[in-house]
């Protein structure tokens, strides 16, 4: 990068509702393990929140036109993305957090093997008819999760949410309330999970007696739970500082390689057990 451009700020944008901002503990972790990296070099986080992709990628043409950011973290990349394409255009440099797209570096999570993990708990404690309640389709880490349920030996049901815990409450009903309901539920984040669990309880079933249930990332929701919440941990913060150690690289003229975190572990608590 030109020196002329060079600025104390990394842009970041997220497109999601403000509203789940505020109750979704994962990003808050997430650049807090940025900004932990970037401060002892003198950078910091320029954050910016938008409804949709297109206002985030007007976002990055007024940052390029108006020069206040040095590269870009791109989270949550999707099918067909536009924007690895503009930032190009835009010459700014870029590190995805997620599945690379346009050979774009990235810091990448292990959604197969973890996917993968998450269903062999459950499978050693007995269940078949095994349902997730993913995020939004178009996100390529909801794909890949995706393929790598259907591929295994399962039962498996997938019905599409957006993260929000309006969607996770409203799914759990309709899933327990069919005929064949499952007799564990998988959720694609925290905060559909911590609705789940509350939403078996207003139908009258006891977890994880009548349905066991498994949430992904494992924040404070999940432990202070009543049962407390079996999770797919990952170090949220140490992903985040991965990322900051690639954009770190970038702007100083180096590459930045494909970069791995470790797989999601289980943490099994009170809500699975084997089926009734």
């Amino acid at each position: 990068m030109d020196d002329a451009w060079r600025t104390s700020a990394v842009g970041l944008v997220l497109a999601r509702p403000p509203r789940l901002l505020g109750t979704e503990p994962f990003f808050m972790e997430f650049i807090a393990g940025i900004e932990e990296r970037l401060a002892a070099h003198g950078r910091s986080v320029l954050l910016h929140v938008v409804a949709h992709h297109a206002a985030e990628i007007a976002a990055y043409r007024r940052w390029a036109q108006q020069r206040l950011v040095d590269a870009i973290v791109l989270v949550n990349p999707s099918i067909d993305d536009p924007r690895p394409a503009v930032l190009r255009e835009l010459r700014l440099p870029v590190v995805v957090a997620g599945e690379p797209t346009h050979d774009t570096p990235a810091v990448r999570r292990d959604d197969v093997g973890s996917m993968r993990a998450a269903l062999a708990h459950l499978v050693g404690l007995g269940h078949h008819r095994i349902a997730r309640i993913t995020g939004p389709g178009t996100l390529l880490h909801t794909r890949t999760r995706t393929t790598a349920m259907l591929a295994a030996a399962v039962d498996a049901v997938v019905v599409e949410g957006d993260y929000s815990a309006e969607s996770g409450a409203r799914l759990t009903v309709r899933l327990m309330t069919e005929p064949e309901p499952p007799t564990a539920i998988i959720y694609d984040n925290d905060l559909m999970a911590v609705a789940g669990l509350h939403a078996v309880k207003e139908l009258g079933h006891r977890v994880p007696r009548d349905v066991s249930l498994i949430a992904w990332d494992d924040s404070s929701l999940c432990r202070l739970a009543s049962p407390a919440l079996t999770t797919m941990s990952l170090d949220v913060h140490s992903f985040g500082e991965s990322v900051g150690d690639s954009v770190l690289r970038l702007i100083d003229g180096g590459s930045a390689p494909e970069r791995w975190c470790a797989t999601e572990t289980v943490v099994a608590r009170e809500t699975t057990a084997a089926p009734r």
